[in-house]
């Protein structure tokens, strides 16, 4: 099993780093994508090592793709790369796991429209208008989306990731 993380500077540390450990306990591997080598840096300065250039990135050799948050995914939507990944992983019926503002990817690939999900509350204005079914709770499961809030939701936003990959919780 393999686990893909999209992120860029400026990502919320907690919800990339929670989910990357998490993973790898679990004995999944996990490649972090970005569209810079090297290390990215999170907002409160911890640093990640890029393993694949999201340009490298081959979408069906990943069994999740997982969106952390922060400022990262104000620069990760306008990746034409990133979007068409979000869009296999859906077309695919793939997990996929949007914390904070990682929905902000989906939103850019219009993957939005009618389903069910959370999100930070600055971004919630622009996710009804994508037509996405807000609900303001701490996880929200629709089919192969997982979604949560904020740091504060981790737990139940790596629950239900977990459950989704068949992982016992």
């Amino acid at each position: 099993m393999k686990a893909l993380i999209i992120s860029a500077d400026n990502f919320e540390d907690t919800e990339l780093l929670v989910p990357y450990y998490r993973l790898l306990e679990e004995g999944i591997m996990v490649d972090v994508a970005s569209m810079q080598e090297g290390t990215i840096k999170g907002k409160h300065g911890y640093e990640v090592k890029v393993t694949k250039h999201l340009k490298d990135v081959r979408r069906e050799d990943y069994d999740i793709l997982v969106l952390p948050g922060g400022k990262a995914p104000a620069e990760v939507r306008k990746e034409k790369t990133a979007l068409d990944i979000a869009r296999y992983f859906f077309e695919k019926k793939k997990p996929v796991a949007a914390i904070c503002h990682g929905g902000q990817t989906l939103i850019s690939a219009g993957l939005v429209k009618g389903r069910h999900l959370t999100c930070y509350k600055s971004v919630v204005p622009e996710m009804k208008e994508a037509g996405a079914l807000y609900e303001d709770a701490e996880v929200v499961v629709d089919g192969n989306l997982v979604t949560s809030r904020q740091p504060s939701d981790l737990p139940a936003f790596m629950r239900e990731m977990m459950k989704m990959l068949g992982k016992r919780v």
